[in-house]
């Protein structure tokens, strides 16, 4: 199998090992509890895929090694500022993350293409309980955000929401083409844009590009058209509904996501009037600029802010950083005064400020070792995916606080694991790297 063809059936008596089901319930666990952000949630997800590697006993292998020495440094920073607890989400942060990768990793081929259909599933369901959030009127699923409803649906975070519907977009365009999996990369698609995510869109971007190098650019494109004009007609049907003080269109959003659908499912037969598509889609957008004009721009004033009081931090400590949890992030805002963020919306930043130079070289040294060992897994359609999968969530991680959520941690992990070397190949994996 080349890694231009598409990821093929499944034999009938492929099942998942009570291990990665684990990882697995700790995805879903995460899902449910807001992301896994607070502690239920974090000792819950974490709990799940602790007893995953106790019961799958891997070997160690570089990325595992390098993920204990950045959570050492992150429990050593902790003690020399007297507060090892406030290490401990970033220990087991790189705990979640490596076990999940060391798991997967030991799944042969066939049961890493039903996992992954797995992941795809949930982030659609992510996605759906997002778009009804939004139409709806369910605060707790949606964020208001400059007069805007954004879905977030029970991660409560759109950016979060967002960046696992990414991850899962680019894997669902290598599974097999089914009415299933073909209506599952529709609502992922239409799930990203009910977000108002603008991170997720340059992700999203990224990953594509990550398919058209490993799979051909016709065939991502033939993979990838279908759902994203599909979504172009639910979001654009959405739109009216998606600012705080108007009163929701309800007929109007149910008319344009089955529209959306149908368009996805049946493009092909549109012909070349399927063009018609994006042009109706970049009218829309025109037509409630007005109303978008927060969303369709780079400028971001407290992020900006952000990162120049993060930047005055690392000038202070720039080899072992503030500690842990000490990120305190300080600037003049205009008229609004002094503004307060504990988080930077850059996680290579955050690390930076927080742990030094020191904690970011093992942190880049953790994601090259990824990058490396899924180079020796390279071949195969499902790899392109997972591979896609990885580059959405570390160019997303540039721009949202993403490493604070076990639910992106696992997905990440998940799709590490799913792009290193198949047990099938003879390589029992999560032995080296």
């Amino acid at each position: 199998m080349v890694a231009g063809e598409v990821v093929g059936a499944r034999r009938e008596t492929v099942a998942l090992p009570v291990p990665v089901l684990l990882v697995v319930a700790g995805f879903a666990a995460a899902v449910v509890a807001q992301g896994g952000y607070y502690l239920p949630g974090r000792v819950m997800s974490g709990l799940l895929v602790g007893v995953a590697v106790v019961l799958a006993r891997p070997r160690p292998n570089v990325v595992a090694a390098l993920g204990g020495v950045f959570a050492l440094w992150a429990g050593v920073r902790g003690l020399l500022e007297g507060d090892v607890v406030s290490a401990l989400p970033t220990m087991a942060a790189a705990g979640v993350f490596a076990g999940a990768v060391l798991v997967v990793a030991q799944a042969d081929r066939e049961q890493r293409e039903l996992l992954a259909t797995v992941v795809v599933g949930v982030g659609a369901l992510v996605a759906l309980t997002g778009w009804v959030a939004v139409v709806f009127r369910i605060q707790s699923w949606t964020t208001v955000s400059e007069g805007l409803l954004r879905a977030s649906s029970t991660l409560t975070y759109p950016n979060a929401a967002a960046a696992v519907m990414a991850a899962a977009a680019v894997l669902s365009l290598v599974l097999k083409r089914t009415l299933l999996t073909s209506l599952m990369a529709f609502l992922l698609c239409t799930g990203i844009g009910t977000t108002m995510s603008r991170a997720a869109a340059i992700a999203l971007m990224a990953g594509l590009l990550v398919l058209c190098v490993f799979s051909g650019f016709k065939k991502t494109v033939a993979a990838a058209a279908p759902p994203l004009f599909g979504a172009v007609v639910a979001v654009v049907a959405l739109l009216p509904t998606m600012r705080a003080a108007d009163e929701p269109r309800y007929l109007a959003a149910v008319a344009g996501l089955v529209a959306g659908a149908l368009v996805a499912l049946w493009l092909h037969k549109l012909g070349r009037y399927a063009v018609l598509v994006p042009v109706f889609g970049a009218a829309a957008l025109i037509g409630f600029a007005d109303r978008l004009s927060s969303r369709v721009t780079f400028s971001s004033p407290d992020r900006s802010g952000a990162t120049g009081a993060a930047l005055e931090l690392i000038a202070r400590s720039p080899l072992l950083g503030t500690g842990p949890g000490n990120a305190s992030l300080f600037f003049e805002q205009g008229n609004q005064g002094t503004r307060f963020m504990r988080y930077v919306h850059n996680e290579y930043l955050q690390v930076l400020v927080e742990l030094g130079a020191v904690g970011l070289v093992l942190a880049l040294g953790v994601v090259v070792a990824v990058l490396v060992a899924m180079w020796r897994g390279r071949g195969t359609p499902l790899w392109a995916g997972a591979m896609a999968g990885v580059v959405v969530l570390l160019v997303h991680s540039g721009f949202d606080f993403l490493w604070h959520l076990p639910v992106v941690l696992i997905v990440a992990g998940i799709c590490a694991g799913l792009g290193f070397p198949s047990t099938e190949d003879g390589i029992v994996e999560g032995t080296e790297a």
